[in-house]
């Protein structure tokens, strides 16, 4: 068996009048992230993981920003399609560890309704989607509610 390690980071903008999106799941927020797509972070850092311990690029080159197919899509696409990609290497998820940046909302309720959405998308074991929540302590533009950062390290496996 011949494993890969994966490193994913993603960053987008609160704004007014959009959905706020985090591991495919909505959450109720008076703000949302800008961006083509949904803006999922979350999504989108777990995908250039993938892509990257896959040797694949990265999702900009995927699923660019500049495709009208692409606009306003949900993530949770994006995701599916990025695990197809990995699998045309021979390539299938073997784990998850994600850590969302965000002071609000607090996103501890909302792990594992995350965790579930993720795994039936990547077809996983729920065990297999670890996704942590922190702050910034009031620092930078996550301290200051600007936006919303997400890191990932995946682990893919060939058999």
């Amino acid at each position: 068996m011949k494993i890969r390690v994966g490193f994913g980071y993603d960053v987008h903008q609160l704004v007014e009048d959009r959905d706020l999106w985090l591991g495919g799941v909505k959450l109720q927020h008076s703000k949302g992230l800008l961006g083509h797509s949904d803006a999922d972070v979350l999504i989108h850092a777990i995908c250039d993981a993938l892509l990257g311990a896959a040797c694949m690029r990265d999702i900009g080159f995927h699923f660019p920003d500049s495709a009208s197919e692409y606009k306003n899509i949900d993530s949770k696409i994006l995701l599916k399609n990025t695990v197809e990609l990995i699998a045309t290497k021979g390539y299938k998820v073997g784990n998850i560890d994600a850590t969302v940046c965000a002071e609000f909302p607090k996103l501890n309720p909302h792990i594992p309704a995350m965790q579930h959405v993720l795994a039936e998308v990547m077809n996983v074991d729920v065990d297999d989607v670890s996704i942590k929540a922190t702050t910034t302590e009031k620092l930078g533009f996550t301290g200051r509610e600007e936006g919303i950062s997400a890191y990932a390290t995946v682990l893919i496996e060939k058999e």
